[in-house]
This record gives structure tokens, sequence and C-alpha cells, in this order.
């Protein structure tokens, strides 16, 4: 039995990335063991996909807070303890940092990655005993695909699938009235769009049958949320949500609008339409991409009008 670890830390819209190559392998190996170390924060999305036997959370990021504290040390010891636990047959970096090389290095079994002209950090390459060129000019899950299908030796064929699997579940403050999910929050403000476009566009969408659903993460997130609801009768503010009920929240919805972030990447791996909007990025290599509808508009220092954003929306989705 073919036992793999996937070494993909961060962040959510990478962690997603990857989801289409696990289904690629399973298809490959049905038969094969698949573990992933990821970021404990995101520790709930792997285990969406039904080819992951085990995660293994690392906290990176809250651990270099405070590295000597006696929890970190503790911690720190517990997940060199269990991610040496198994001999894999391949370690894969699919993320091609050099704090993912680290941590894959740490593990037991040969570790595979990018070579170091396709490397994120070319460094990370001279941790890796196998490396594959990999074209950076492709989309990040293409990228992903053609890596993983290479280091385990079989030819990529078929249609992106993410292959994930959100449980059936009600969430009792959404009601049963027909809701488009809008996602307001990013991580940088330059990637935000104008409140005043949500509130015209969540205008829209009610008129046309479909309430407007703001979800949120931190407290400025959910302050905007409120803003945007008080505005806009009849929409939800979200109550906080986990990254599972997230993905059920989005499984639902008619179509899904959201600024540059993972959780309009987590819309379209459960196959919900999705259009997204960019505002100071490019979305060639990282937008948002579905095997049902996907739009992604705009650009860096180019937003999309509320007019071209519910076009997409029309597009998409009408009851």
């Amino acid at each position: 039995m073919r036992k793999i670890l996937i070494v993909r830390l961060s962040s959510m819209g990478d962690v997603i990335h990857q989801m289409p190559a696990i289904t690629d392998l399973a298809r490959a190996y049905p038969d094969a063991v698949i573990d992933w170390v990821v970021e404990e924060g995101f520790a709930e999305l792997p285990l969406l996909h039904p080819a992951i036997r085990r995660v293994i959370p690392v906290a990176l990021r809250r651990w270099r807070k405070s590295p000597f504290s006696a929890a970190t040390q503790a911690e720190w010891a517990k997940f060199k303890t269990e991610i040496r636990a198994c001999r894999y047959d391949l370690i894969l970096d699919a993320q091609g940092l050099i704090k993912s090389a680290a941590v894959a290095r740490m593990t037991c079994g040969p570790v595979a990655g990018f070579d170091r002209h396709s490397c994120r950090e070319a460094l990370a390459s001279f941790a890796y005993h196998r490396t594959y060129p990999i074209a950076k000019n492709l989309h990040a899950i293409e990228r992903n695909r053609r890596l993983t299908a290479a280091a385990n030796g079989y030819a990529l064929l078929g249609e992106m699938d993410y292959g994930l699997k959100v449980p059936l579940q009600e969430l009792p403050w959404l009601g049963d009235t027909p809701y488009v999910v809008m996602l307001t929050a990013t991580s940088r403000a330059d990637k935000e769009w104008p409140e005043a476009h949500w509130i015209a566009l969540a205008q829209r969408c009610i008129h046309a049958g479909m309430r407007p659903v703001f979800p949120w993460g931190s407290a400025n997130e959910q302050q905007r949320a409120q803003r945007l609801a008080a505005a806009v009768p009849l929409a939800i503010v979200t109550p906080k949500l986990s990254l599972s009920d997230a993905a059920i929240l989005l499984a639902g919805s008619r179509i899904v609008v959201g600024v540059d972030t993972g959780l309009a990447h987590l819309a379209a791996a459960v196959a919900v339409p999705v259009v997204a909007i960019f505002c100071a990025s490019e979305p060639e290599l990282t937008g948002v991409r579905a095997a049902t509808f996907a739009l992604n508009l705009g650009g860096n220092g180019k937003p999309p009008s509320v007019d071209q954003v519910w076009d997409a929306v029309v597009s998409g989705r009408l009851p």
C-alpha cells in the first residue's frame, strides 16, 4: 500500500488549490494512504476530501510568536513525534517554501518538490531528494496537478475535480429563503470592494429573490458585515463560522460573490457558481477556477463596477 504525505501548510486558497491534485492522486492509486501536514487554522479543509486519511496540524504561525515558551516547546516536540511516526513512500512539498521544505525534511521518507527554477523560494529545492520542473506561468491548480503527477509517476488525465464532500447539515439561523453569499473580507485593504458597491449589489439581489448573507472572520470584518446588513433590509450577518460550517453555507447558496479571498476558492471547490472580484491583484495565476461556473472580474487597480458584477451574477445563477 502506497503511503504519501502532502506538505501544504497555508494559506486557505493554496490549500484548496491542492485539492484537484489529491483527486488525481486517488484516481491513480485508489488504495493509497494520503496524509496532509497543514497549518492548524486550515486543518478542517483537507478532511473535506474523502481521499485524505489523516491531517497533521502544525502551528508555525503561532509558535513563532513565543518560540521559547514551555508550551511551544512541548507542542513542537509532540508535532515532531507525530510527523515521524509513519514512514512514507513519498513526501511531497507542494508549497515550495523554505519553511514547508524544512517540515518535509523532518519526516521519514524521500522528499520531492519543485526544482529551483519552479519553487516559490529557490533555496527550498535543495531540501528535496527529487525535483521537477513545473512552469511558473501556469495557474496554481495546474502547477499542483502536474507536480503531484510527476512525483508519483502517473499521467495527468481527466478534468479538474476538487473532489470535496460537504456534510449535509442545516444551519438553523439561515432560514429557507434562497440566498447569495457575499464575501466582503480579504487580507488587504486594497483588495476590498467599496461598501457602497456591496450595498447596491445586495439590493439588486433582494429584488431578484435572493437574500444577501455576509460572513466574517475578525472583529473588523464583523463590523463591516453589520454595516452592510443595516443598509440592506433582509440581509443576514452570519455567526462566527468554522471552516466546515462555511463550506456548508457556501454549498447551499445560489451564487457566491467575493473579493480575492480563500472562501471564494472554497465556494468553487464545493461546486457553487462564483463571481470573484479582483481590485489589487491579477487573476491569471491564482484566480477562481471551477468545473461549474466561475468568473473572475477586474484586476490590479481595475476593480469592476456594480453593473459588471451584476451582469456576471445574472449569467451565473438567477432563481
